[in-house]
């Protein structure tokens, strides 16, 4: 019976080994990861040579050509391309929006079935994306843009490519090579794509001098919306501000300060200029006997930071951070018009 039984042979692995085991995974795809970012940034080195040399000057007149059409408050940029490409595309759309270029995503398949209804022969302006060139379902958008005389900005890596022929500026990609190992995978051209369309985007941005008060306008709600609030719009003022004069006695500021709950009392001097604060940090290093009958200028901090109403949220809270503070007076002319306090910048959603 021992004869006809099945022997099963066991192999054990000690922990050490798993462990180098799994050590070696793990390198495996750190290496992975290093290979594909590595391969993708010698893409964008391609790209940025690219610009400097021949590319920039058809870079230069698909700017040009935009912001002429968009300037007159009438012209849009419609960006199309199919797959991957048409991601690529939404993304472009979407930074442009943002930042000052009305701009809109058409997918090809939907212009092919009503949606060319939506740009304007007189105005508007296509930017078509594709890798190689010969995506058949922009052949509609082209036929379109020729048609009714639509200025067409290809985005393509094959000069001789039906797009590039097409298009009234050819904006032409460098080879590159894919980081997918099998080289299938749009991954470099893919970046490189979105590369060129922020390009696009942000040359169109400083070229208008766009502000942050008009970025604001794109972005109104979350965090980004928040941290370009202005200091005025959040700000405590009039007689919610803690404020005593020059001469008032310890006792009392510590009343204003307690009953205004910000943790600091600002003192004014001739004028009703700004010239010292207490906080509890001061009321600390000056715990004496005579600490309450003390005149304030004799513990205050003199000459104390302060914002300005049009400054940023953004960057009060940068000050109160870098200063380790809760609180800083709004200072106009010399005169306090407001006090913001941290809890007002987070109740907004800037930190």
């Amino acid at each position: 019976m021992l004869g006809n039984s099945r022997v099963r042979e066991f192999r054990v692995v000690s922990p050490k080994s798993r462990k180098t085991e799994e050590n070696a995974a793990q390198s495996g795809l750190i290496d992975s990861a290093l290979r594909t970012i590595e391969t993708e940034r010698a893409g964008l080195a391609a790209l940025a040579t690219a610009i400097a040399d021949g590319l920039g000057t058809a870079f230069v007149a698909a700017v040009e050509k935009i912001r002429t059409a968009s300037d007159n408050g009438k012209g849009r940029v419609i960006v199309t391309g199919m797959g991957k490409s048409g991601h690529v595309g939404r993304k472009i759309a979407a930074t442009l929006a943002s930042t000052g270029t009305p701009a809109y995503f058409v997918h090809p398949g939907e212009a092919s079935h009503g949606d060319l209804g939506v740009i304007s022969p007189d105005n508007d302006i296509i930017v078509a994306l594709s890798w190689s060139g010969e995506t058949a379902e922009l052949r509609d958008l082209t036929d379109y843009a020729k048609r009714f005389r639509v200025t067409l900005i290809a985005v393509t890596a094959n000069a001789e490519s039906t797009l590039a022929r097409a298009a009234d500026i050819a904006l032409v990609l460098p080879a590159a090579k894919e980081a997918c190992p099998l080289g299938l995978a749009p991954t470099t051209s893919t970046l490189m794509q979105l590369a060129l369309g922020d390009a696009l985007a942000v040359a169109l941005f400083e070229s208008r001098g766009f502000t942050a008060l008009q970025f604001k306008e794109f972005h109104p709600g979350g965090k980004l919306g928040a941290s370009l609030t202005f200091v005025r719009d959040v700000m405590h003022q009039d007689s919610s501000m803690p404020l005593v004069t020059l001469g008032t006695r310890m006792s009392e500021a510590l009343v204003e300060m307690t009953g205004k709950g910000f943790g600091c009392v600002g003192v004014t001097g001739n004028g009703g200029a700004l010239v010292g604060i207490v906080t509890d940090g001061d009321l600390r290093r000056h715990m004496r006997d005579d600490l309450l009958t003390s005149p304030v200028e004799l513990v205050m901090t003199k000459n104390p930071r302060s914002v300005r109403p049009d400054q940023l949220a953004a960057e009060a809270l940068e000050i109160l951070n870098s200063r380790k503070v809760t609180a800083l007076f709004v200072v106009e002319d010399t005169k306090p018009v407001g006090l913001v306090h941290v809890h007002d910048l987070l109740r907004i959603g800037v930190a």
